[in-house]
């Protein structure tokens, strides 16, 4: 059956907006700009909390983190959208969709991840602060990422081994702006139960559980928030956890709209629009989130561009 993939057919096509053959050039600035704004967004933040020693600490330590993901999440899909966006031949191999699958995947779950062990920082930080640099050390930063990135490569692994298994019928027209799971499964030819199943599976432990924990850890934190005395230290608090209780709503709706809402002709082109969330929306919305939202990071920006003024 692998076999039969292979020389059957050599990719499939995106079809993404090509309905809209006026607008194209109009899109691809428009993306263009979006993918500017990311890589110069995020790597801002990245470079102040690298080189400004008041933001080492486990909370920047997972926000340049979450930063360096979403540069790289951008850069599995948004670099092709643009490429289908100015060529007639919006085709993508075999091997590449496989490839952009497994990465788009891998780094959304590991992102996934990653928001919940900022939930718990800030719920470590918040509610037990006397234990906060004994408990939340570099070892168990490092830990926590590097677990996050572990837990999703072979499931994923699993996940790219049975889709790329099935027989594919003789459209390769896939009605999305990039290769996923759930358009290319209506492609498929054979019951994709099994393939379902594991998306549910997915889901739960990359969607529903982190979230859970998310809004027990944010439960927690309200409560020490609500018993803090001074209103300036109230607000404080409160404007460090909504920045990140933001991009988590964004992130972790959208998400899961895609992967667990029944699929139908009518839920096609919402899907779409909501992939553009996690893919899109989400990254360049992330260092605007935390650099408006958080003191010290505005600080630490407004130094920047200071010293770079003077020189």
């Amino acid at each position: 059956m692998v076999k039969e993939n292979h020389t059957t057919f050599s990719g499939f096509i995106l079809l993404g907006y090509s309905e809209l053959l006026d607008l194209q050039g109009l899109l691809f600035a428009l993306f263009l700009s979006i993918y500017i704004g990311i890589i110069i967004g995020n790597g801002l933040i990245i470079y102040v909390t690298l080189t400004d020693p008041a933001l080492d600490n486990p909370m920047y330590f997972f926000l340049k983190s979450l930063s360096f993901l979403e540069i790289c999440y951008t850069t599995v899909t948004i670099p092709k959208i643009m490429a289908n966006l100015v060529v007639e031949n919006q085709t993508i191999s075999f091997i590449g969709c496989a490839v952009q699958i497994f990465f788009m995947l891998l780094l959304g779950g590991t992102e996934c991840l990653l928001l919940a062990a900022m939930a718990y920082d800030r719920y470590v930080a918040i509610c037990h602060p006397l234990y906060y640099k004994a408990i939340m050390n570099r070892q168990l930063c490092l830990g926590l990422l590097s677990l996050s990135l572990i837990l999703n490569i072979p499931m994923h692994a699993g996940q790219l081994y049975l889709l790329f298994t099935l027989p594919f019928c003789d459209s390769h027209e896939i009605n999305n702006l990039f290769c996923d799971i759930p358009p290319l499964l209506e492609l498929a030819c054979t019951d994709t139960y099994i393939n379902q199943v594991i998306i549910f599976a997915a889901a739960l432990f990359l969607l529903i559980i982190p979230f859970s924990l998310i809004l027990v850890s944010y439960l927690k934190i309200i409560s020490a928030i609500l018993k803090i005395s001074s209103v300036d230290g109230r607000k404080k608090v409160f404007s460090t956890c909504s920045s990140h209780l933001t991009v988590v709503c964004l992130f972790y709706g959208s998400a899961t709209i895609v992967y667990l809402s029944p699929r139908s002709k009518e839920s096609v082109e919402i899907n779409k629009l909501c992939s553009l969330f996690y893919i899109i929306v989400v990254p360049m919305f992330n260092p605007i989130i935390y650099s408006l939202r958080n003191k010290e990071v505005k600080v630490s920006l407004g130094k920047l561009f200071r010293r770079k003024m003077v020189l």
